[in-house]
């Protein structure tokens, strides 16, 4: 009986959410040790949310040029603030450099904005051609690219570095926000300042995020998808039936490509679009910040 009644208080304990989407950290202690132990994780993560407050850099598109990223990291430096870099993937390209980019990726130097990396296009075509996706073998790419661009990814069989692209994530949940090369219907899918509302929606919906950053166009825009209602009828042999759905405002963000990238605010939810000039070795401001 006592065990139990000790059982039911457990389940009856709730839950504390910290960090990420559908993280839960259960709010229990059967002795002090590990009452210790739970107040310290709960601290941990709640250091991890305050610290994403900070303010983010978003690339992508450096396709290998070792030089970008180097002028990329001293802009973000000048400029301080900004705690987290994400890179959205299409890292790698047939640059001479390319290799010295991958090795400065996944080891930092001490200066470095660390770089929390996805894969992209580029990288997909890449793990195809190699067999790391299963029987696909880069049919988009052979279309889409010159035979050198082939060639290339071809050629590209550092297994380090292979094996380490294979690692990477799809994407990524920060907060209310989904980070991704293409969209979360395909690392492909690439989302413009023209395409459908209801599209926008679908792939918002899909990650259940409030703000989508893409980078698969190239493009540096926001769109804003105000708040709202979608009624939908179903239709059968019995009857009609009518639903109606919230929608909460949200925002589709493109974060640009190779020179072109997007400082973010979560504590304000302000954008900045920026841009390094490679050759002055500065950076200039694109459209500014948006709300």
């Amino acid at each position: 009986m006592d065990k139990r009644m000790k059982k039911q208080r457990k389940q009856q304990q709730p839950s504390i959410f910290v960090a990420r989407k559908g993280t839960q950290l259960p709010n229990t202690a059967a002795n002090s040790k590990c009452c210790r132990e739970n107040h310290s994780h709960i601290k941990y993560n709640l250091f991890h949310v305050l610290a994403l407050m900070e303010r983010w850099a978003l690339v992508s598109g450096l396709r290998g040029d070792l030089d970008l990223y180097e002028q990329i990291q001293s802009d973000l430096q000048m400029r301080r603030g900004t705690a987290h870099l994400f890179v959205l993937g299409d890292m790698i390209g047939p640059n001479p450099k390319c290799d010295a980019l991958l090795k400065r990726l996944r080891r930092p130097q001490r200066s470095d904005l660390h770089p929390h990396c996805i894969y992209g296009w580029l990288e997909e075509q890449l793990l195809s051609l190699h067999g790391y996706r299963g029987e696909a073998k880069a049919e988009k790419l052979q279309r889409q690219s010159e035979d050198s661009g082939v060639q290339w990814l071809r050629q590209a069989k550092n297994p380090e570095h292979l094996n380490w692209l294979a690692s990477l994530q799809f994407g990524l949940i920060e907060l209310d926000c989904g980070l991704i090369h293409g969209s979360s219907a395909d690392v492909s899918d690439e989302l413009k300042e023209t395409t459908s509302p209801l599209i926008l929606l679908d792939r918002l919906t899909r990650l259940d995020v409030n703000r989508l950053f893409t980078a698969r166009g190239g493009r540096q825009f926001r769109l804003q998808l105000t708040g709202g209602r979608i009624r939908s009828r179903v239709k059968d042999h019995v009857r009609e039936q009518c639903h109606e759905q919230p929608v909460p405002r949200r925002s589709v963000i493109g974060i640009g490509s190779g020179a072109n990238y997007t400082l973010y605010d979560p504590a304000s939810d302000r954008v900045e679009f920026l841009s390094v000039n490679k050759r002055t070795k500065s950076s200039r401001q694109v459209g500014g910040f948006q709300g």
